[in-house]
């Protein structure tokens, strides 16, 4: 099986999940913690190399105040469970700013865990736009563009697996995803099934990967 280098993860679903189960909005993040450390064994198993995790953008934060606070609490467990698994860690987003939580700064280098495996990068209080800020590049060459980005210790992505049914990328990574082939789960994120993952790259094996070439 053609395994994907890199695969983006766009965790969507967590409000329209907990509104379907009776909760408020907020409620519905941390019900997506145990489908990301799942799926990260899940990815590593399957001889993955890198995994990027959408965890809120800087558009997010325009949301309610206890949504905020949800959704970025729960990156921080995220993170913290993450941190105990054998990985090469990265946290990555715009940190100047109330919203980027004080936890997760240690991370903001990439750093060997436990020996080290699995290069891992969680997006929080990412915007596309901060990401390209530094572009200021007529007639740069694409080796340039790519060293400017603030994303650019994050690989080209191979594969975007969105769940919650929307088909968008909602700014992910727009470099990295330039060729990237996505894949859309109806399923919603806290609902996640290994399956989802398997049917994903049974996918992906069907698809012509040829870079533009």
């Amino acid at each position: 099986m053609r395994i994907p280098n890199h695969i983006g993860i766009i965790p969507d679903g967590n409000r329209r999940w907990a509104t379907r189960a009776g909760l408020a909005k907020k409620d519905g993040y941390i019900h997506g913690l145990t489908p990301g450390l799942d799926l990260l064994r899940l990815a590593w198993e399957a001889g993955v190399r890198e995994i990027t995790y959408y965890g809120f953008t800087t558009d997010n934060c325009k949301r309610p105040p206890e949504q905020v606070f949800a959704f970025s609490k729960a990156c921080v467990e995220a993170i913290r469970r993450i941190a105990s698994e054998p990985v090469s860690l990265l946290v990555l987003g715009d940190q100047n700013s109330s919203v980027f939580p004080e936890e997760l700064r240690p991370y903001t280098v990439r750093t060997d865990l436990n020996g080290g495996g699995m290069r891992v990068n969680f997006l929080v209080n990412y915007g596309w736009e901060w990401d390209l800020a530094e572009l200021n590049a007529p007639g740069s060459n694409r080796r340039q563009i790519c060293n400017a980005l603030r994303s650019h210790d994050i690989s080209r992505v191979d594969l975007v697996i969105r769940w919650g049914g929307m088909r968008r990328l909602s700014g992910f990574l727009p470099v990295q995803s330039v060729y990237a082939d996505f894949f859309v789960v109806d399923r919603l994120w806290p609902d996640f099934q290994p399956d989802d993952f398997f049917q994903a790259l049974q996918w992906y094996q069907a698809q012509d990967v040829t870079l533009g070439g």
